[in-house]
């Protein structure tokens, strides 16, 4: 059980997390034709969207209630209202989701009440969801911004079992998934194919595979999300064989979909690695009542191939690694479970699931405590998103480049880390860095006893 050190500075040097807003602003892009709405600043709104465009290289839809001073002072609650009459008149989305800032939580706003006075003043806009999650940027991380949201969208648009005549198993090969912030589009996609490959569907709760997996579109322009998880199926969780939960940030909206429609849930931490995926398929099997697949067979057993051939590169190398709580979790794991060494473990944010890593030590800060403890302890490696390259640089180690942001590099949220081949490539990634990487040589160890060259052998001695 790790020893979760808390902050103790009053600041962030150089911050490693990016805020809860932007959480729940990706969470939200995961279903079709929504709008993130951020109550807050016009700055606020710029500066998520600033992130998105960076990291996606694609138009992002996102909008802000535009807080000024006086709004601030005086109250917000117009801004709400008519930033929702706007939005849902002239955009038509299927779902509005108000995200709370760290300037609307600190003013007292109430969105929850917002919204009923939305409701009671345009009647004729009853038919788009509008879902008020609480994200102040002064706590939590992209993680828990992201969970707050999903949780909240299946609190309000998921019909209760009994309401909704809904029986479980009634669409026998459907599965739900709630796929967890690590996951990126690329990883998302390969595991649609994997349950896919037992002869289950996948409906994904949110689907960023289909909306930001950077794929151009018929229309010139839209002012909403384009593909994702569809909010008419939403009422169809209910009749889902199972319920795959990715992450431990996510239990407790797999906790709240199972007591809501029945459906039994069930948990991981994350896939990356042999026995992670292992858990993964043999559930799949199960729910599915078919055997494994040979094809994922034989991706297993490359993966262990895999395996061999880079415990030589990462058995006892040191690296330190910095991520929201479960991508810090599925690192460890990984890397552990190579023989390496983590020397350096810090979170962008504190969460329940970080007692239980395997880990003596786990610091809650940022890049600059990443740093130090990397440079203390010696590592070899760092592993973070684009903001650790500084940090890399002065330490003179390699840097594999994961999370959120990365604005430095083309189509990394297209990478796929999880299953058994994103596994493969992630240890091929990593042993390639050390591989590729200049290390300081070993000092040449010349025996006493070693028997001395001839040409020392056959000088002659000197007169005196």
């Amino acid at each position: 059980m790790a020893n979760i050190i808390k902050r103790n500075k009053a600041l962030s040097v150089n911050p490693l997390k990016a805020s809860q807003p932007v959480g729940g602003s990706l969470a939200c892009l995961g279903f079709d034709r929504a709008m993130p709405l951020l109550h807050g600043s016009q700055g606020c709104t710029a500066f998520a969207k600033v992130f998105f465009v960076r990291h996606f290289r694609e138009p992002i839809p996102l909008q802000s209630t535009a807080m000024d001073q006086s709004s601030a002072i005086m109250g917000a609650d117009e801004n709400v209202i008519e930033a929702l009459r706007t939005i849902a008149e002239k955009s038509s989305p299927e779902l509005i989701t108000v995200l709370t800032t760290g300037l609307a939580e600190t003013q007292g706003c109430d969105v929850q009440r917002n919204i009923k006075q939305f409701r009671d003043r345009y009647p004729q806009f009853d038919r788009v969801a509008v879902v008020a999650v609480n994200t102040p940027d002064f706590s939590g991380c992209v993680e828990s911004g992201y969970a707050a949201t999903v949780y909240e969208i299946i609190k309000a648009l998921v019909p209760d079992a009994r309401s909704a005549g809904t029986v479980p198993g009634s669409r026998k090969r459907q599965v739900n998934v709630l796929a967890s912030a690590m996951l990126t589009p690329g990883d998302l996609d390969a595991l649609k194919q994997l349950i896919e490959a037992f002869n289950l569907r996948p409906l994904l709760i949110p689907d960023l595979s289909e909306s930001l997996d950077g794929c151009l579109t018929e229309a010139d322009f839209s002012p909403v999300t384009t593909g994702g998880t569809l909010i008419s199926e939403l009422r169809s969780l209910g009749e889902a064989c199972a319920t795959l939960v990715i992450g431990d940030a996510l239990q407790k909206s797999g906790e709240l979909l199972q007591e809501k429609t029945g459906v039994p849930s069930h948990y991981f931490s994350h896939l990356y690695g042999l026995e992670a995926n292992d858990n993964l398929i043999l559930q799949l099997a199960e729910i599915s009542a078919q055997p494994v697949p040979p094809r994922i067979e034989r991706q297993r057993a490359q993966l262990q191939d895999a395996m061999l051939d880079t415990h030589f590169m990462l058995g006892q190398l040191r690296v330190a690694i910095a991520a929201d709580p479960d991508h810090l979790h599925a690192f460890i794991d990984l890397l552990q479970s190579m023989g390496a060494e983590i020397v350096a473990a810090v979170s962008a944010s504190n969460s329940p699931s970080l007692s239980a890593i395997n880990l003596d030590t786990i610091k809650i800060g940022d890049l600059e405590d990443l740093e130090q403890l990397a440079r203390e302890h010696d590592a070899q490696l760092l592993i973070g998103n684009s903001h650790a390259l500084a940090s890399a640089e002065r330490l003179s180690i390699p840097l594999l480049r994961s999370g959120f942001p990365l604005y430095d590099q083309i189509g990394g949220y297209q990478k796929t880390w999880i299953g058994y081949h994103g596994s493969r490539q992630t240890l091929f990634d990593l042993a390639n860095l050390v591989i590729h990487f200049a290390h300081q040589d070993i000092e040449i160890y010349r025996s006493a006893y070693a028997q001395k060259p001839e040409t020392e052998l056959a000088r002659p001695a000197l007169c005196h």
